[in-house]
Order: structure tokens, then C-alpha cells, then sequence
């Protein structure tokens, strides 16, 4: 009878090759690395990755509607408020009667708003051409 008791497993080196090639394990990595980067500079403007995102179609869309800008981004009409609340607050964005709907209000950017956003997308573009310059087919 053997007195050895059974080796018990341990790890070296961890293999995570199954991982890597899974496409969402990848994009999760690969937006949690570009979100990181994303916070620290939109911190200069002030800017969340949501804020930023209400901005820019507001720049992009000017006149939109808090019921347009909450269904393209799939937010909650109250989350919506305060932060629209803020942004007049900072001088970003102004309310104007919408031309066809009576009981709306579209959302534009103050010359300040348009400034930043300006500035912030410029930064944002940055830093897509350099995260997309170190992405590669593996």
C-alpha cells in the first residue's frame, strides 16, 4: 500500500487563452482600459461618460427633446432632469419652445456649451486614434 498522498494541483503560470478568445471577454477589457483613459480626461471638463454622450447629441442634434435624448440612451426620464438641471446650471444649455410640439421644450447648447464640446470631442477623437492605433486582429 502506498503511503503518497495525491499531488495536489497549483497553478504557475494561469492560461487564459480561452478567454482571450472570446470576443466579449476582449471588448470588456479593451472599453474598461478606454473608459479609465475617458474619465481622467473629460475630469478637466467636468464631464462623465454620460454627460458627455447628453452632450454631444445635443451638439450634434440641437433642438432634440428630453424624450428623444432619453430613448437614444436609454435612460430614465428623472436621471435626465437633474443632469439637464446641472448643465443650465454651468451655463451649457439652454431650453427653447419646440416649434411643433407646444408642451416640449428642445435642448441647445449655450455658446459655452458649444465651446467645451468643441474642445471635449476634439479630446475624445484624440484618444480613439490613439487606443485605436494599438488594437490589433488578436
Amino acid at each position: 500500500m502506498s503511503t503518497r498522498k495525491a499531488s495536489t494541483p497549483f497553478v504557475e503560470k494561469v492560461d487564459t487563452r480561452y478567454l482571450e478568445s472570446l470576443i466579449g471577454y476582449n471588448a470588456r477589457r479593451a472599453a474598461l482600459s478606454v473608459i479609465e483613459v475617458f474619465l481622467d480626461r473629460m475630469a478637466v471638463y467636468g464631464l462623465r461618460p454620460v454627460d458627455f454622450s447628453v452632450l454631444s447629441l445635443i451638439t450634434h442634434n440641437p433642438g432634440i427633446t428630453s424624450r428623444q435624448l432619453c430613448a437614444s440612451l436609454g435612460m430614465l426620464p428623472p436621471n435626465l432632469v437633474g443632469m439637464i438641471n446641472d448643465f443650465e446650471k454651468r451655463d451649457l444649455v439652454l431650453r427653447k419652445p419646440h416649434p411643433r410640439d407646444g408642451r416640449a421644450m428642445g435642448l441647445h447648447l449655450t455658446p459655452a456649451g458649444q465651446k467645451l464640446m468643441r474642445d471635449a470631442e476634439r479630446t475624445a477623437a484624440e484618444l480613439e486614434r490613439e487606443v485605436g492605433g494599438r488594437l490589433t486582429a488578436s
